[in-house]
């Protein structure tokens, strides 16, 4: 069954609020009541045993519903005690289960993630169990073959939750369908153990001065940089630190020490765990009648079938050739000038391999267009940043977000805000803000789901709580964190996966916010990074820390963008790359044949996007092979939905800041979440059939480049 329903958030006061500042959730209760919404502030086990008795504990709740629905009269058996009763109690175990997976990716106790990780691995288990308890599938079978007249999102629920038994093999014989849910149980733990393993990795490769000559001084100033009289630590695994030193260490031998390190973390554990996870998802795809795992996956997105990805994303490579082979040879005369300085008048290209490729666009942003990535930081204070995202946010779909006291905080600079309707008042959820590095931290950025949207057995809607974990470099003692573009660029992302979530209005917790296709799933936060390439949204909060009468100039934002279409095809080559080789992964394979991910995955690297050094293994370290497994595509597929939905903002009368086009974004999109089909919910708000051209012209392929069926 797809009970999964956790993915893999007055301004100024964050950071260093006083608590006693700060308002209660319970100043919210009488707007809640009002509306019948029901707002909470999760109840956090503090002990490792706390963190395994909950995980016992709502097993054992569960079970006994369960054996309620099991045990029901097939004459009395209803809708609501049947149906509705599964997606109610594994709403409830799911909430345990996404507190003990923020306590493992987020806790700074080494004994409570281990505690939290051993939770989750149970929790999975008994996940997988709930599809072959046959006596429940027996009752919820009896109503459905009543044929029951089911509008709307009931019958979405039923339909789905009879699709999920038959994907389960429910169809199956006992003893292959034992087969299968074991096999899945397996998978489940594997999974988890991936996770954890890229969660643990850590390198630090350690530099001389001279060996990170063109970083930016302030650099060597950031907490625990230097280490010794002329020793400084780069720590692979921490992302910001590693985008740093690539982007602009003159040494190649540098960047591609560090391009090694972090491109092997984990690799000793993950590469085994990957071949037996490969294995599993084919044996379990086979037993199904699929012909592989990529089949398996997509059936109920909106691709539909492994042929139809793999054809997108074989389309979109073939169509960005051109630009992605101009932007290439641009990059080697660059290089060029650097392995032959003084030159004889012979042009021969030297290679650009895959840890040059970051700091020859950061050059030819500074170089041809002036765009200087790290002076640009002094525009993008971090607390500055959420302050305008935060006010453009309430403005453009009519919102209020308030700050308030945190009872129980995992990390002392924790933030939680509430999210209200402006207009009526009604609560709408909440969100936690964790936005630094440290030790054993998920080392991403990312939104997770605590508490989901439901409407509950009592009739009160439960509002949704969600955490954003982020990884943006600590401020100093003489400056405040600065965030890169990039950076500001992702921040507007995940905060659109928050807004998501919490706006949501589906009756069922399975269609609630971003529990969508997962080839959507990106689309709506993928369109709000254009925001941040606006003129009028940055000067509206974008300012030189230093002065803030300073704003981005028109000249430099036109640059920037100039410089982002001039990079577009190495870009979206990478992510092509990585969508290529996710489905590679996971397409047909003989039974019991071994697998050898990198053998599998490290060409198509170097075929689709760059050369890379043959002792690394990408794929250790890859987190989206466990959660977006043959799903990378999607991001792909999403993007051209994104572009087609920031035209809706872009001809509206305010453009990125119209309040019409929000509020339709609001309650066609974020609102409905999966409770009707996606495909309606995009039509509803462009008013028409989705177009893939302004996605084609967003990355540089002209209508000669695009092949006819991106073109249609």
């Amino acid at each position: 069954m797809n009970f999964r329903y956790t993915l893999l958030l007055v301004l100024g006061l964050a950071f260093g609020a006083r608590a006693e500042d700060l308002k209660s959730i319970d100043s919210y209760r009488d707007a809640g009541a009002k509306a019948n919404a029901q707002l909470t502030i999760p109840d956090w086990p503090q002990t490792p045993e706390a963190v395994e008795t909950s995980a016992r504990e709502a097993i054992k709740k569960g079970n006994a519903v369960l054996d309620a629905i099991g045990k029901l009269d097939r004459k009395k058996v209803t809708f609501q005690n049947s149906v509705v009763a599964l997606d109610d109690l594994a709403y409830e175990v799911n909430n345990v289960e996404n507190k003990a997976t923020i306590i493992k990716e987020a806790n700074t106790d080494p004994k409570m993630r281990a505690a939290a990780e051993n939770a989750v691995k149970t929790l999975n288990d008994w996940f997988v169990g709930i599809d072959y308890r046959e006596d429940v599938y027996k009752s919820i079978k009896a109503f459905a073959d009543t044929n029951p007249q089911l509008t709307g999102e009931d019958k979405k629920l039923l339909d789905e939750t009879m699709r999920d038994y038959r994907r389960a093999g429910l169809a199956l014989p006992a003893a292959k369908r034992k087969e299968v849910e074991q096999l899945r149980k397996q998978l489940a733990r594997l999974g988890t153990d991936f996770n954890s393993n890229i969660a643990n990795a850590k390198r630090p490769v350690v530099f001389t001065k001279a060996e990170l000559e063109g970083m930016p001084e302030d650099f060597f100033t950031k907490p625990g940089i230097k280490t010794g009289d002329d020793a400084y630590s780069v720590l692979a695994n921490v992302t910001w630190q590693y985008n740093t030193v690539e982007e602009n260490a003159k040494s190649e031998a540098t960047r591609k020490k560090l391009y090694i390190a972090r491109e092997t973390l984990a690799k000793e554990k993950n590469v085994p765990l990957l071949n037996q996870m490969l294995t599993l998802r084919n044996e379990i795809a086979l037993r199904l009648g699929y012909k592989s795992w990529d089949d398996f996956q997509t059936e109920p997105r909106m691709a539909k079938t492994a042929a139809a990805a793999q054809k997108y994303i074989d389309d979109l490579v073939a169509g960005i050739e051109p630009k992605f082979a101009a932007e290439l040879s641009e990059l080697q005369k660059m290089k060029q000038l650097d392995v032959q300085p003084h030159g004889n008048g012979v042009f021969t290209a030297p290679r650009i391999n895959i840890w040059d490729w970051r700091y020859y666009q950061n050059q030819l942003k500074k170089q041809k267009f002036a765009v200087d990535a790290q002076a640009l930081r002094n525009f993008f204070p971090l607390q500055k940043v959420l302050d305008g995202m935060f006010a453009i946010y309430q403005r453009i779909f009519d919102l209020k977000f308030e700050q308030v006291a945190v009872p129980y905080k995992w990390i002392d600079d924790l933030q939680l805000w509430a999210v209200s309707d402006a207009a009526s008042g009604e609560p709408l959820g909440l969100f936690y803000l964790d936005m630094f590095p440290r030790d054993g931290k998920f080392n991403h950025f990312a939104e997770f789901e605590i508490i989901g949207g439901k409407l509950l057995p009592d009739g009160k809607y439960q509002r949704p709580t969600v955490t954003l974990l982020c990884n943006f470099p600590p401020a100093t003692a003489d400056k405040p964190s600065l965030l890169s573009h990039n950076e500001v660029e992702t921040l507007f992302h995940e905060f659109g996966h928050v807004l998501h979530t919490i706006t949501t209005h589906a009756k069922y917790a399975r269609f609630a916010g971003t529990h969508v296709p997962t080839d959507f799933v990106e689309a709506p936060s993928q369109m709000l990074q254009n925001w941040v390439w606006d003129k009028n949204v940055l000067d509206s909060f974008a300012a030189d820390y230093r002065d803030p009468s300073k704003k981005i100039p028109a000249e430099t934002i036109q640059k920037m963008k100039d410089a982002k279409l001039a990079t577009a095809g190495v870009f979206y080559r990478r992510q092509f790359a990585f969508a290529s080789l996710d489905l590679a992964l996971h397409g047909p394979h003989a039974e019991n044949a071994p697998y050898d991910c990198v053998a599998i995955s490290n060409p198509i690297l170097e075929k689709v996007f760059l050369p890379i050094d043959p002792s690394t293994t990408f794929v250790s370290y890859f987190g989206h092979l466990n959660g977006y497994d043959a799903g990378y595509y999607g991001y792909a597929w999403a993007d051209a939905i994104a572009a087609d939905m920031a035209t809706v903002f872009e001809s509206a009368p305010d453009g990125y800041f119209d309040q019409q086009a929000g509020v339709r974004l609001r309650n066609e999109i974020y609102a409905m979440g999966d409770s009707r089909d996606v495909n309606d919910s995009i039509e509803k708000f462009l008013g028409r059939k989705q177009s893939v051209q302004p996605f084609l012209k967003k990355i540089g392929i002209g209508d000669a480049s695009a092949p006819a069926a991106l073109s249609q």
